[in-house]
């Protein structure tokens, strides 16, 4: 990561799970210049690792806060989260 780099764990929570949601994230965080991985939990949330620049970030936090067609959310919850590298590329995993 360069030097003003930031990572931030995100776990989405609401109707966020058979929307498109993971694809729609993949989509927006490349638009955005962001890289790291969006997978569904067992508990019907969505956890995202983003990593870019501050504004990236914050920019996906707040496309968080609305979703794709068809996603209601009730919370957007950022922890921050330390990187040994930054990821390569945006990846949906399982």
């Amino acid at each position: 990561m360069s030097y003003d780099d930031e990572a931030a764990m995100v776990r989405i929570t609401g109707r966020v799970q058979g929307v498109g949601f993971r694809a729609w994230t993949r989509e927006e965080a490349e638009q955005l210049g962001l890289t790291g991985w969006v997978r569904n939990e067992p508990d019907r949330s969505v956890l995202a690792l983003i990593a870019g620049s501050p504004a990236g970030i914050s920019q996906m936090l707040e496309r968080f806060r609305h979703g794709p067609p068809g996603a209601a959310v009730s919370s957007v919850e950022r922890q921050p989260a330390t990187l040994a590298e930054k990821p390569i590329g945006f990846r949906i995993t399982k």
